[in-house]
């Protein structure tokens, strides 16, 4: 099991440092964006490639760091029941989750996934619109996505095994996800504290 947590610890630390260069891409999409915004106003010109370019960008980071996110735990989950089981309870919903839902999809998309890409590339298939990119780039990014996301699907599977064998600790046990009640809890001792510190007392109606 140690050698499974070394491959696991590997996977994480490589689907982050990606996803974190990857994020950047972000920053690179809001430039062209206003780039090509200012020159249509200004000189009435503007490009399909300039638009595209901006999906493309948005794409990279929308497949490249799906795999972070997982690691990270921030993907969106619907806590109702798992919050009120057991430790023991919510390692076993997320270790079904991983085998019987997360898997299946991810391995459905790869197959699908590959052909699509392939025939793209040999094809040199480009944009249908007049001056757009090429489109082999953009299918080939949904099937490095989905190969970092099975990757990372069998570090969260190895770690969540770890984890119920008492191997590992849960990082996100006490810092992932909360249930709603839980949340809106925590925000309103927040503000209650934030404004008992600030205004001496809570505020009143100034009626005494």
């Amino acid at each position: 099991m140690t050698a499974l947590i070394g491959l696991s610890r590997a996977i994480d630390s490589f689907n982050v440092r990606i996803g974190k260069v990857v994020a950047w891409a972000i920053v690179i999409a809001i430039l062209v964006s206003a780039i090509n915004a200012i020159i249509r106003r200004i000189f009435g010109v503007s490009s399909n490639a300039w638009l595209e370019l901006q999906w493309y960008l948005f794409g990279a980071v929308f497949m490249l760091c799906a795999a972070w996110t997982l690691r990270v735990n921030e993907h969106i989950r619907i806590d109702i029941i798992s919050s009120r089981l057991s430790k023991r309870g919510r390692d076993r919903i997320d270790l079904i989750g991983h085998l019987f839902f997360l898997f299946p999809f991810v391995a459905l998309m790869l197959y699908l996934s590959f052909p699509y890409f392939i025939n793209s590339y040999r094809s040199g298939e480009v944009s249908s619109n007049a001056g757009g990119l090429l489109i082999w780039p953009a299918k080939g990014l949904i099937l490095l996505g989905f190969i970092s996301l099975a990757f990372q699907w069998l570090s969260e599977l190895i770690k969540r095994v770890a984890i119920m064998k008492g191997q590992l600790v849960d990082e996100h046990d006490s810092a992932g996800h909360h249930s709603a009640e839980a949340e809106a809890e925590r925000l309103i001792a927040e503000l209650a504290d934030t404004t008992t510190t600030k205004g001496g007392e809570p505020p009143g109606d100034g009626i005494r």
